[in-house]
């Protein structure tokens, strides 16, 4: 027969004692929002690196080569403009919408969200970082081909700077709309089909002239959260631009920007749980 010390039974005052102050033990705190977003966009960004660039190019040269072929049948213009301006912003959503929904649908399908779930941040960081990686992306495919088309087209370069607010305010809306369509399908290849959707509504709705459709294509195009995007770029190739007017179709760009990530970061949410 053994003897087991009195202090280590599980009805000791020792062991109540003990457990009382495991219990008390407080947890660290979560990481606050910025610095988490920050790291998970520098990881998001080291690790995309290789396998994003190839598709950039490709994202450029697609729309290099959609304003080509359209050099074909618009002289110039406001169709031109358009053409240019929508061209442009294609690059940025091939890369936030298409890429980033195929990249949430794997994450979710493989288990990877079980990764983020455990670690001490919010959500929206998670979201943001991701979203705001891949949006980086997109800073230079976008520049190239905005160049390429005012060449191309005899379009003035003198208001492209104001590029440094479109690529952020439609990348956001269109990352955010990428990963709430990654998170909220159910299975990875449909996700890669909701992406290959949306890009594919950006390219037929931002691309062509405006004027040329339907009143109930036109309709759909508000739709879109890139359409605002186009629309100011395309508002500043003229000699006198309407500001007000390209303000406010930038703005109206952000507020669907901020709606569509926090739709994304509720989805994540969904996802994360289950």
């Amino acid at each position: 027969m053994s003897v087991v010390p009195a202090e280590v039974l599980p009805g000791s005052a020792l062991a109540v004692e003990e457990a009382a102050s495991v219990g008390a033990a407080e947890l660290a705190p979560r990481a606050r929002l910025w610095p988490s977003l920050c790291a998970i966009y520098r990881a998001q960004l080291s690790r995309a690196r290789v396998a994003r660039i190839p598709l950039l190019f490709v994202a450029t040269f697609q729309s290099i080569g959609i304003m080509i072929l359209m050099r074909g049948v618009v002289d110039g213009g406001g169709e031109a403009e358009s053409v240019v301006a929508g061209s442009s912003v294609l690059v940025v959503a091939f890369v936030a919408l298409n890429l980033l929904a195929q990249y949430f649908g794997q994450l979710r399908a493989s288990g990877g969200l079980d990764h983020y779930a455990t670690l001490p941040v919010p959500p929206a960081a998670v979201v943001l970082g991701a979203a705001g990686a891949y949006a980086s992306f997109t800073v230079p495919g976008t520049v190239v081909t905005a160049v390429f088309g005012c060449v191309l087209f005899g379009l003035p370069l003198t208001h492209l700077w104001v590029l440094v607010a479109v690529i952020p305010l439609a990348g956001a809306a269109l990352a955010g709309l990428g990963a709430a369509l990654g998170l909220l399908a159910p299975r990875p290849e449909l996700a890669t089909l909701l992406g290959q959707l949306g890009m594919s509504a950006a390219l037929l709705l931002g691309v062509l002239p405006a004027d040329r459709m339907p009143d109930a294509v036109r309709f759909t195009r508000d739709l879109l959260p890139s359409t605002y995007g186009v629309e100011a770029f395309a508002r500043t190739f003229g000699p006198h631009p309407d500001w007000a007017f390209v303000l406010g179709d930038l703005a109206v760009c952000g507020v669907v920007g901020v709606l569509s990530l926090a739709v994304a970061t509720w989805a994540y949410r969904r996802a994360a749980v289950r």
